[in-house]
C-alpha cells in the first residue's frame, strides 16, 4: 500500500517531535550538571544559547536571560510567550545523590533542577523549536529562557517585559503534571516589630517583649481574611521567623517577625498590607514588596479551552512563580510535580518530559495554527 502524502508528514512530524525531544532530555542533563544558582546562570545561559545556535534560531541574550520570537514574527498579531527558568535553588543537605550528576534510574531523571523547572524549560524551547519555522501562525511567539525566578531578583524575566514584544497571553513553565494552573496565589513578605521593655533578668518586668509576643503569635495564627477565592481558596499567612535576644540574663527590647501570605485572587497585594497595617498587634509591620501579585486566565481563554479539549484539568497553584510579574493571562503549565520542587533527590521522569513536549505542541496546535 502506498502511503499518501498526509501519512508520510504525519510520519516525518512525529519523527522530527521525537527527535527534539530527545535532544531536549539530553540539554536537560546538561543544565542539570551545570551549576546555576540564582544570579549565577552564566554557563546555563550559553547552554541555551548553545540550542538556538545549533537549530539555526535566532536570539538574544539579556544578563542571562535568553529570547527569540518565531521566525515570521509579525507586527499587529497577539503574542504568545513561553517562559520558563534556569537557575536552581542551592541544593539542601539531605540528598543521597550528587544533586550536580544527571542520573537516570527507573525512568527517572535525578539531578537539581530537573524537575523545578528544567523539564518545563527543555519541554517548551522544542516546542518552540517545533514552531519557529511554520508561517501564517494565528500568535506570534516569543521564548524566554529566564534567570532569577528562585530568588525574585531584579534581573528575571520582570526584567525583560519592557525588552521584548508586548505580551497579551502567557504560557509559565512549572511543574503541574501536565494540568492547567489557571490561577496562582501572590506572596506578600512582611517584616514585623513587637516592643517592649528592656532589662536585666533578675528584676521585675511586667512589659517582657517575649511574653507579649505569644499574644500577638495567636493573632496571627486566628486572623482570617474574609474572602475565599473558588479557585485559590483562602489566603494564607505564616509566621516563618522569630528572632530576638542575644544573652541569657537580658530582656530584650524587640521581638522580630517575618509573616509570609499567600495572596488569593480576590485581594490586591495592597489590600492585604493595608488589613495588617491597621489590624496586627504590632508596633510595626512593613511589606518588603507589593509586586508579585495573584495571576490567572480566564477559563474561556481559548488557551484554556484548547487545554480542556485535549483532556487536560484546571486548578489553583498555591506556589509562586514568574507569572506574578506579568500584568497578561497568564497559564501555568509543565511536566513534573511541584510536591518535588526543593526537595532532596529532585527528579522527574523521562516520560514526563516526552508528555510534556506533546501536550505543549498539542495545545499549541489548537491556538496557533490558521
Amino acid at each position: 500500500m502506498i502511503e499518501t502524502t498526509k501519512n508520510i508528514n504525519k510520519t516525518s512530524d512525529q519523527e522530527s517531535i521525537k527527535e527534539l525531544t530527545n535532544n531536549a532530555i539530553q540539554l536537560l542533563k546538561d543544565l542539570i550538571e551545570t551549576p546555576s544558582f540564582s544570579s549565577e546562570e552564566d554557563n546555563t545561559a550559553r547552554l541555551i544559547e548553545n540550542w538556538f545556535v545549533a537549530h539555526e534560531i535566532s536570539y538574544t541574550r539579556t544578563e542571562n536571560n535568553i529570547w527569540a520570537t518565531n521566525k515570521h514574527f509579525e507586527n499587529g498579531k497577539p503574542t504568545l510567550l513561553l517562559n520558563s527558568h534556569h537557575d536552581t535553588v542551592k541544593p539542601n543537605k539531605g540528598y543521597t545523590k550528587d544533586p550536580f550528576k544527571a542520573i537516570e534510574e527507573d525512568g527517572k531523571l535525578y539531578g537539581l533542577g530537573s524537575n523545578d523547572a528544567g523539564g518545563c524549560l527543555v519541554s517548551l524551547m522544542a516546542t518552540f523549536t517545533h514552531f519557529y519555522n511554520a508561517e501564517n501562525l494565528k500568535y506570534n511567539l516569543v521564548i524566554v529562557a529566564s534567570a532569577e525566578e528562585e530568588s525574585s531578583g531584579d534581573n528575571g524575566l520582570n526584567s525583560m517585559l519592557k525588552i521584548i514584544p508586548k505580551i497579551d497571553v502567557a504560557i509559565v513553565g512549572e511543574p503541574t503534571l501536565m494540568q492547567l494552573a489557571v490561577a496562582e496565589k501572590g506572596l506578600v513578605v512582611f517584616d514585623a516589630v513587637i516592643k517592649g521593655t528592656p532589662s536585666h533578668a533578675a528584676h521585675p518586668n511586667t512589659n517582657n517583649v517575649i511574653y507579649k509576643s505569644i499574644e500577638t503569635l495567636k493573632w496571627f495564627r486566628d486572623f482570617k481574611f474574609e474572602k475565599t477565592s473558588p479557585v485559590l481558596g483562602d489566603v494564607k499567612l505564616t509566621v516563618t521567623q522569630i528572632n530576638a535576644g542575644k544573652q541569657h540574663n537580658a530582656v530584650p527590647a524587640n521581638v522580630e517577625l517575618v509573616i509570609d501570605v499567600r495572596v488569593n485572587d480576590k485581594y490586591t497585594n495592597e489590600d492585604i498590607a493595608e488589613l495588617l497595617t491597621n489590624n496586627a498587634p504590632c508596633s510595626s509591620i512593613k511589606a518588603r514588596s507589593l509586586r508579585l501579585n495573584s495571576s490567572s486566565i480566564p477559563e474561556n481563554h481559548e488557551l484554556v479551552k484548547a487545554g480542556l479539549a485535549i483532556g487536560r484539568e484546571t486548578y489553583g497553584s498555591p506556589t509562586l512563580s514568574d507569572q506574578a510579574v506579568l500584568s497578561c493571562p497568564s497559564l501555568k503549565l509543565g511536566p513534573g510535580d511541584s510536591r518535588r520542587s526543593h526537595t532532596a533527590d529532585e527528579f522527574i521522569y523521562r516520560a514526563e518530559i516526552e508528555e510534556g513536549v506533546k501536550i505543549y505542541i498539542e495545545l499549541l496546535n489548537k491556538v496557533v495554527l490558521k
